[in-house]
């Protein structure tokens, strides 16, 4: 049986063998054959794989929607227009709101900042970097 164990996919696509055997578990690559001893035999296209979670996982894709991408690339030739019109419209509006969020929190920080430093230590209840992250959702 040809293939690539655990330690060689993991190697060759730059993660831990954890990371493997985790995305393993959540069904974003293939589940491999094993051999007579037990041993994962993995293809050589799930280094491939790996690669391109790591890559959309840089970019802000949660493993759910990585695994949503993965599967719909596998099994269609080509992609459903339409169910990639509403993920990309649903991922902007994330992206969005997610941009607005650390504007608000860049604009915090930057007041912050110019604030000359005070000679006296300032409550918890007082800090304003508290009290931003103790607001509730709205």
């Amino acid at each position: 049986m040809e293939g690539l164990t655990v330690s060689q996919v993991a190697r060759a696509a730059k993660v831990r063998i954890e990371t493997v055997r985790y995305y393993e578990r959540r069904g974003l690559i293939a589940m491999p054959p094993r051999t007579g001893t037990g041993y994962r035999m993995f293809a050589s296209g799930t280094v491939d794989d790996i690669r391109f979670i790591k890559r959309a996982q840089q970019i802000g894709f949660t493993l759910e929607e990585i695994k949503s991408i993965i599967a719909l690339y596998k099994k269609e030739e080509f992609l459903p227009t339409e169910d990639m019109y509403q993920f990309a419209a649903g991922k902007i509006q994330q992206i969005d709101e997610q941009i607005k969020k650390l504007q608000q929190f860049k604009s915090l920080m930057e007041i912050i900042a110019k604030r000359p430093a005070a000679t006296q230590p300032v409550s918890a209840s007082q800090c304003p970097v508290i009290q931003l992250c103790a607001l509730k959702e709205e």
